[in-house]
């Protein structure tokens, strides 16, 4: 008897590769747009939990992925299935996806980077300017006590 369910669930494994191929939907998406949709959709599902300008969250960006590659969800969902159904063309989409996506972080940081040395630069110059405002104060604070006026303009011409 065990030998029998073994070789069942040896058979059952057997037949449950998936061969299964959908037949190419007529409003198929082409793959090069498939993978600039799967990206913008990736990057509009985890903007989701961050606050917008508004400092609102939780807000649903994917009708305005649909709405810029102006599409509906069905069309994505059924030329989806199909690339899923072939499942080496939908490794190259999401590779492509992917890389895309690194690339863009990449240039993302660079620049955060960028703009972060100008914050570190400008608050160094505001401080240096700063310590300059501050000795000129302490100095004309000095001259008040000593009764001494400090030299205007009019004082210098003559």
């Amino acid at each position: 008897m065990k030998k029998i369910s073994g070789i069942f669930i040896f058979l059952f494994f057997l037949s449950c590769t998936s061969n299964t191929i959908f037949e190419k939907p007529q409003n198929l998406i082409p793959s090069d747009t498939m993978s600039l949709l799967l990206q913008e959709m990736v990057i509009a599902s985890s903007a989701k939990f961050m606050k917008n300008k508004e400092q609102q969250k939780n807000i649903n960006y994917m009708p305005l992925v649909y709405e810029k590659f102006k599409i509906d969800s069905t069309r994505f969902e059924t030329s989806n299935r199909y690339y899923m159904s072939t499942i080496d063309k939908y490794q190259e989409i999401l590779e492509g996806a992917k890389a895309n996506l690194e690339s863009r972080k990449d240039s993302f940081k660079e620049i955060k980077t960028r703009l972060d040395s100008l914050r570190i630069d400008s608050i160094n110059i505001v401080k240096k300017n700063q310590n300059k405002v501050d000795s000129l104060v302490f100095k004309n604070s000095k001259l008040q006590k000593l009764n001494i006026k400090k030299p205007t303009d009019r004082t210098l011409r003559k």
